[in-house]
């Protein structure tokens, strides 16, 4: 799948990336400021998660509860220095429990990613608007 949205459209988007039927495991790749998180967030709503949504930029990771009791899990491992500060944090257990888990930074962690994941790339194009393709 591959659409051109603003982000007024964030809502579609995310409708549309759910009804694809990606992997639960899903990288985001695109450069800082592209709207990833914007993204993950609007996809923890269309999910059913109520609460607030933000940035696990130092926290690594956020853990969030959909209305059906759902988990999501929510990455950013920009910070990361070394894959074993992953490993440390028990992440196997994340990718591996069949929970929705969406990651910024994946490109930190090559080698622990899920053979069986999405990917999300996102990019900005010259009129502001957001280019996105799933695979």
């Amino acid at each position: 799948m591959k659409i051109d949205f603003s982000l007024d459209q964030l809502e579609e988007v995310a409708q549309k990336i759910i009804a694809e039927k990606p992997n639960k495991v899903i990288l985001f790749h695109g450069e800082m400021g592209v709207g990833k998180t914007t993204l993950i967030k609007q996809l923890c709503k269309t999910l059913g998660v109520i609460g607030a949504t933000s940035s696990p930029t130092f926290s690594l990771v956020n853990e969030y509860q959909t209305i059906d009791n759902q988990i999501i899990y929510h990455f950013d491992f920009y910070r990361l220095n070394h894959e074993v500060e992953a490993l440390d944090m028990g992440v196997d257990d994340y990718l591996y429990s069949g929970n929705w888990c969406f990651i910024e930074w994946a490109e930190k962690i090559p080698n622990l990613i899920p053979d069986e994941h999405s990917v999300i790339t996102i990019a900005l194009l010259s009129d502001g608007k957001r280019s996105l393709e799933l695979s």
